[in-house]
């Protein structure tokens, strides 16, 4: 869907991107992340041609991106642009013209994600009497209302509370069963754990990372795993002997923990298992891999 070969950029002779390169396939969610002031930004306006690159090219499905393309991005912006006096579909209308559409399009496409949103009665609201959760929703329709085939989101799940992240999230997970592309920018990490399929990580202007989530996360694993059972930790740790430590633990309640367990030697999941059987309740067991956010740290640390 997206090719970024080499981009730079500087302003007033500071370099804020630095020859980044990206793949971003059609049908994906692509996560960008990077500490503020890492690029990220500059290079969602670089693609959107707000700003043009001092060097590389862009391809959108194989042709050099221009100006006919962006009829077929939507971008939602970091910092909100919604005009306060106007009236909600008032407001809809405007951006949804500005796009081509037709009023009927519009009309039809803005009932459909007001019945999703619960946003059926705020038409005649004007922009100023909405909550930031609200005039974000707004935000968001006026972004998808002309069913782009790339949607570029900057910072998306700001102002919402987290039962409207689950619902953007919802709705971006639909979006890419349709086919649809979308890149987001965010520092919600559990957000981009839970629905990016890939993620690049910029970091002082140049590109640091990239890759799919579960093997970013799975080539950073160190042997951890996890025991949630009921009995007796003092026969836990009999159990464990030498094959393996302990290396943290949770009390759930009188005889339910969590423990936290590192391998020794050539032992294996299975292994552990096998030693704990028969000595404790096992509930649950699994693998201990690092979150996206403990990577973001410990990448940008590096």
């Amino acid at each position: 869907m997206l090719k970024l070969d080499s981009i730079s950029k500087s302003f007033f002779q500071k370099l804020a991107l630095d020859d980044v390169s990206l793949s971003i396939n059609e049908g994906e969610i692509f996560g960008l992340l990077g500490p503020n002031g890492a690029g990220k930004t500059t290079l969602i306006r670089v693609i959107n041609r707000i700003i043009e690159q001092d060097k590389g090219t862009i391809r959108f499905k194989g042709e050099l991106l221009n100006d006919k393309h962006l009829s077929r991005i939507g971008y939602l912006p970091e910092e909100r642009g919604l005009y306060r006096t106007m009236q909600v579909y008032e407001h809809i209308l405007f951006l949804g013209r500005l796009r081509g559409m037709s009023k009927a399009d519009v009309r039809t496409n803005y009932n459909y994600w007001a019945e999703k949103f619960g946003m059926e009665n705020w038409e005649k609201k004007r922009i100023e009497e909405l909550s930031k959760g609200m005039a974000q929703k707004v935000q968001f329709v006026s972004t998808v209302l002309h069913q782009p085939d790339l949607l570029i989101l900057d910072e998306p799940f700001s102002g919402f509370d987290p039962i409207n992240i689950e619902l953007i999230q919802q709705e971006l997970i639909e979006m890419k069963a349709k086919g649809k592309t979308i890149l987001l920018s965010s520092h919600n990490m559990k957000s981009v754990e839970e629905i990016c399929d890939r993620v690049a990580l910029i970091h002082q202007s140049k590109k640091i990372l990239e890759g799919s989530v579960s093997a970013i996360r799975d080539e950073r694993k160190t042997g951890n795993y996890a025991v949630r059972f009921r009995g007796s930790m003092i026969a836990f740790v009999n159990a464990l002997w030498t094959g393996f430590e302990l290396i943290d633990k949770e009390i759930l309640g009188e005889d339910r923990f969590v423990a936290h367990v590192k391998m020794r030697g050539e032992n294996n999941f299975q292994d552990l298992l096998q030693t704990l059987l028969g000595q404790i309740q096992i509930e649950a067991a699994w693998e201990v891999l690092p979150s996206m956010q403990e990577v973001f740290i410990q990448e940008v640390n590096q």
